[in-house]
């Protein structure tokens, strides 16, 4: 019994009914356009001339809905009048034309104002007749006449019948929000071409969100890897050498401003809530960090074939960055040594490797915590390019990151 009373005590269902009477009265105006048809026809029976007035006000309703601004104004009524959550309506794009569903906003004004003029009517005469029946309490009887029908009450009940109006104008009020706010979702939420497009949209903001991820994980965690090693260099070789030592805490400063560049884009991206691509480093700014990690006291034994200036776009990003995860990781878990780093530019595809000591105590081993997310993260953008990849032993001291790439090289 408490469960439904308590529609009967909420806010909303007669902000809901509100604007459900506010629909009907905006289409009032509506009115005197839609008699001019009928008084064109006064030959015809006064039947057929409400027939044609009403067919007439509805069209002139419906036409309301197919303005944008008519359906940004209902969906912002309802989401304050009958507390229903609806997204803002998908701008037109070549995905979702302008013409998707609008034949719904049409169909709402018109039920929204069906139930504004019904239930308005229903609670006029209802409330109407709750304050009249109450006059014949001190007579012993009362009595209502409306359009020709009388009710008359006898006795002293005329106060239970008036008590018993009012709960069914409640009653009407009730329905009436409701009946809006199931109708809604389904006329003025998205429609299914709308959700396609919020999901496509959803859809590719997580994964520029991924890809944000991914690149500031190779950037930040290389330029760590990096800095941590060069300033344990430039500490041991500081009053031995200042010159190196001077040496490294300047490749510090370079590689700690680019990640910070980075950092702030990605940064900057997410308080816009927008997708994007963090600055863009490719196979050309290859040897600026081979030299880096030389500068961190790391050997490094590049060997480059072919013209790397033909490798562009998505393909030259995602090997650069595969090279300095691999790098990174050398430098991680390396035991010392030479690190060799291969990238070779052939008409079918692109090869890169890195190679590293292992089982020993090099400068990086067992310095720096994992995320575990380095090699999975390269094998899902090796996937993504339709590549292929391998990493584990390669022979007995060392460990050996290889990919391959197709590859379409620019005229």
């Amino acid at each position: 019994m408490i469960r439904g009373i308590r529609p009967l005590l909420r806010g909303s269902t007669y902000s809901g009914a509100l604007f459900a009477y506010c629909g009907a009265l905006v289409s009032f105006p509506l009115l005197p356009f839609a008699m001019l048809p009928a008084l064109l026809l006064r030959q015809a029976p006064y039947a057929v001339q409400a027939v044609l007035a009403l067919l007439v006000w509805a069209a002139l309703v419906a036409a309301v809905g197919f303005a944008r601004t008519t359906r940004r104004v209902l969906i912002t009524c309802a989401r304050r009048l009958l507390k229903v959550p609806l997204p803002d309506p998908a701008a037109p794009s070549p995905a979702l034309p302008s013409a998707a569903g609008r034949w719904r906003t049409p169909l709402w004004l018109l039920l929204h104002v069906a139930l504004g003029w019904t239930g308005g009517l229903a609670s006029m005469v209802l409330l109407g007749a709750a304050v009249a029946l109450p006059g014949g309490w001190t007579s012993g009887d009362a009595g209502l006449t409306l359009f020709g029908w009388s009710v008359q009450v006898e006795g002293g009940w005329s106060w239970v019948a008036a008590l018993g109006c009012l709960l069914l104008a409640v009653a009407v009020c009730v329905l009436i929000a409701n009946a809006l706010r199931w109708l809604a979702p389904r006329l003025l939420g998205p429609s299914s071409a709308e959700q396609l497009a919020l999901a496509a949209e959803r859809e590719l903001l997580l994964a520029g969100r991924n890809r944000l991820a991914q690149e500031l994980h190779d950037s930040i965690g290389h330029t760590l890897t990096a800095a941590t090693i060069q300033a344990a260099v430039a500490g041991e070789v500081l009053s031995a050498d200042p010159v190196a030592a001077r040496a490294a805490l300047r490749s510090i400063e370079e590689s700690t401003r680019a990640a910070l560049e980075d950092l702030d884009y990605v940064l900057g991206v997410l308080r816009e809530e927008q997708a994007g691509t963090a600055p863009t480093r490719t196979l050309a700014d290859l040897p600026e960090l081979l030299d880096r990690l030389r500068h961190a006291g790391a050997v490094v034994e590049p060997e480059l074939s072919g013209d790397l200036a033909q490798v562009q776009g998505t393909l030259s990003r995602a090997a650069y960055r595969i090279v300095q995860e691999g790098l990174t990781n050398a430098l991680r878990h390396g035991a010392g040594g030479p690190i060799e780093v291969r990238v070779a530019v052939a008409p079918d595809g692109l090869e890169l490797s890195v190679v590293n000591r292992t089982g020993g105590a090099g400068p990086g081993a067992g310095a720096f915590p994992t995320s575990g997310h380095g090699l999975p993260g390269l094998a899902e953008r090796v996937r993504l390019l339709h590549g292929e990849i391998q990493a584990g032993p390669h022979g007995p001291q060392h460990w050996r990151l290889a990919v391959r790439l197709p590859v379409r090289l620019s005229a």
